[in-house]
């Protein structure tokens, strides 16, 4: 039996394994840049986020949920009080409480407010809406339809086949809670770094970071402007990122990254960092994902 009271435990891990993540307040004032407080995001820090589901005053209990017990675990989840299986899968928990639609919001790297996740909860009208595609040969993932990325206000030179499934099930762009920053094609990532440093030619560069290659030296800084990230979808829906989600701290000295990484996989994964402070929801039964922002 599980009720709206059951409590887990996600830590955050960034692919530099740095102990120090920190907070970023960005202030989006045009339409091609977005604002850094630099000095603030040095001096909050903190390492971990808390998960829960949504505490309601009125339970509701469900039965025959079946639950694993891992006796050996290992990598980036030791430690964790488990694992909250929101995927595609029949064993997944959306399938085992029949629900057609969920949600969750996952709060800032140094909130001290929880992150929170809601069942049959509808996407609010004022949501960016994109189509929730579902691959056949993997029912597990959540696949979005992207169109297109920009940087400082430019369309990315991208082929449309970049962010595609192909008919064999290969291919294509999921979006995923438990990776840490968004994996594109080394292609497209290249081309997103490279608009990204065309814009940042007045920020003193860093060396690399684990699988960062594009990190800057904010030390001494208050506040810069970096250029806007923004996903599209069809129909001209537009997701723009706060600066805080795709600039980020990798150690307390004023180091910050570009919170990208290529791969060489052909399937891309938006990851939990471009997702923060964002409402992720999923409406599974008109195949759609929305995203409001600041919802949590």
């Amino acid at each position: 039996m599980c009720s709206h009271r059951c409590f887990l435990l996600l830590i955050f891990f960034l692919a530099s394994h740095s102990s120090v993540t920190s907070r970023i307040l960005p202030k989006i004032s045009v339409t091609t840049s977005t604002t850094l407080d630099v000095a603030d995001s040095i001096r909050k820090t903190k390492d971990a986020s808390s998960f829960r589901l949504n505490q309601q005053e009125e339970q509701t209990s469900v039965d025959n949920v079946a639950v694993g017990c891992g006796h050996s675990n290992q990598g980036l989840f030791v430690g964790a009080a488990g694992l909250l299986g929101l995927g595609g899968g029949l064993l997944a928990l959306p399938s085992q409480l029949n629900t057609t639609s969920f949600s969750y919001c996952l709060v800032d790297r140094d909130s001290d407010t929880s992150s929170t996740v809601e069942f049959g909860s509808d996407i609010p009208n004022d949501a960016v809406v994109a189509p929730l595609l579902r691959n056949h040969q993997l029912d597990t993932f959540y696949y979005l339809g992207l169109t297109g990325i920009s940087v400082g206000g430019e369309m990315l030179e991208i082929p449309a086949s970049s962010f595609e499934m192909d008919e064999s099930g290969g291919g294509g762009v999921i979006i995923d809670s438990g990776t840490a920053v968004t994996r594109l094609q080394t292609g497209v990532y290249d081309s997103l770094r490279d608009a990204f440093v065309k814009g940042t030619t007045d920020l003193e560069r860093a060396g690399e970071v684990a699988m960062f290659d594009t990190c800057y030296d904010l030390s001494g800084k208050t506040t810069i402007e970096v250029p806007s990230v923004a996903f599209h979808f069809p129909g001209g829906n537009m997701l723009a990122l706060p600066a805080k989600n795709y600039m980020i701290p990798v150690d307390s000295v004023g180091t910050f990254c570009l919170a990208f990484a290529p791969t060489a996989s052909s399937l891309a994964i938006i990851g939990n960092v471009q997702q923060q402070g964002t409402r992720v929801g999923f409406d599974l039964a008109n195949s759609l994902i929305g995203f409001s922002a600041n919802k949590c």
